[in-house]
């Protein structure tokens, strides 16, 4: 194994009823947990998304509503799921786009507080668009020299991407093996939350990204336009970033 490893790397894909970080459900995740002494244990759900899955994501993932009827929801299988993820580091393909932001929804919706301050990402799909511009099935063959099966099967792209991040680190001389640094070159924006909706600027200070405030730093707003933080929180934006939201208001009182 090429990556160099403290603690356990959580490589997981999610399977869903779209693109919508904040509406869209999960109807399969997987996650490769695989530990520094390179040992691995993998487990895999199939999720009811309490929704039905339109027919062009069934046509992409081949999970159909009669496929995810009987399978328990997000809710009941979030325990175990937080279980495996404890004391790991996250790892996927576009996941830090995508993956990461759609579970965190998916656990704070089930009532689990989901800190992603406690987890280092890294996303092989950052590393292989600096390297060797594709998806992760050109990857897949570029790295392993192998040809991707069942795509779009949260397993099959598990283990898939696991293999091409751990062949990029042994590919590239000037990729990191540690995981802290390999978080380090698979950020391209710096956000406080998952969506990007909150930057920071030059003194780290959180920041809006979006709207009447856009540049503004986040805790002196909520101090002078007292119903903006109300007016954030009644409307659709994901939970985490409301999350953080609330944070930085609990901070500015202080």
């Amino acid at each position: 194994m090429n990556l160099k490893l403290h603690k356990p790397l959580c490589i997981f894909d999610l399977e869903t009823t779209g693109t919508n970080i904040g509406k869209d459900r999960i109807v399969e995740i997987c996650i490769l947990k695989v530990n520094p002494d390179a040992s691995r244990e993998s487990k895999t759900w199939r999720v009811n998304p309490e929704m039905p899955v339109p027919l062009e994501s069934s046509q992409i993932h081949g999970i159909y509503d009669e496929d995810v009827k009987d399978a328990p929801t997000f809710k009941m299988i979030a325990s175990k799921v937080m279980e495996m993820l404890v004391g790991a580091d996250l790892g996927g393909f576009n996941s830090n786009r995508f993956d990461v932001p759609l579970l965190a929804e998916e656990l704070l919706r089930a009532g689990i507080d989901f800190d992603l301050s406690k987890f280092k990402l890294v996303d092989a799909q950052t590393i292989f668009h600096k390297k060797e511009p594709r998806n992760l099935g050109a990857a897949y063959q570029f790295y392993c020299g192998k040809t991707l099966e069942n795509a779009h099967s949260a397993e099959a792209d598990v283990m898939a991407t696991f293999e091409v991040l751990d062949a990029q680190i042994g590919k590239y001389e000037d990729i990191p093996n540690d995981i802290a640094a390999l978080s380090e070159f698979t950020t391209q924006n710096r956000n406080a939350d998952l969506a990007g909706f909150i930057g920071y600027n030059e003194k780290m200070e959180e920041v809006f990204n979006f709207g009447k405030y856009k540049g503004q730093c986040v805790k002196a707003v909520f101090q002078k336009d007292l119903g903006y933080f109300g007016w954030l929180q009644n409307a659709d934006f994901p939970l985490y970033t409301k999350k953080i939201f609330t944070k930085i208001q609990l901070s500015s009182k202080f």
